[in-house]
């Protein structure tokens, strides 16, 4: 979920009562801001908001049902997650290739970091900011040709 999410803000008191649930329903139910966490957003390929995981000995299946209190608890009283198919090995979130994802997901964070220290802390103007990554950029293709 984000914060800013309107159809996560919708959900919300729902999430809320299925995580109460949770202690009758022997499962563990959690939530993550992607905002906070943009490494997770990228290591489950988060493309829409909220995104609904169910992850049972290392597999995991997305939950694409309704997002009722009775269709999340029946979901897992009634094993329909069983009918679901398992996220592909590929894309699955323990998969190197989503560790990897999950890497260009902070990468993006810092250079965004970096962007708004020259430009808010240094006084650097956005031109010269983008021109310095431009270099960067070209420097360590460079380095890595070579």
């Amino acid at each position: 979920y984000a914060p800013w999410c309107p159809a996560c803000q919708q959900i919300e008191l729902t999430w809320e009562s299925f995580a109460k649930e949770s202690e009758h329903l022997a499962i563990t139910v959690g939530k993550v801001d992607v905002t906070q966490e943009p490494g997770l957003s990228g290591r489950f390929f988060v493309t829409t908001l909220p995104t609904i995981y169910h992850a049972n000995d290392g597999v995991f299946r997305r939950y694409r049902g309704s997002r009722t209190l009775e269709d999340l608890q029946g979901y897992v009283l009634e094993r329909k997650w069983e009918a679901v198919e398992p996220v592909a090995g590929w894309k699955s979130p323990s998969s190197i290739m989503m560790h990897g994802m999950a890497g260009l997901f902070y990468l993006s964070g810092w250079i965004r970091q970096i962007h708004s220290y020259l430009t808010g802390t240094l006084g650097i103007h956005v031109w010269i900011s983008y021109a310095i990554f431009i270099l960067a950029t070209l420097l360590i293709g460079l380095f890595l040709g070579l």
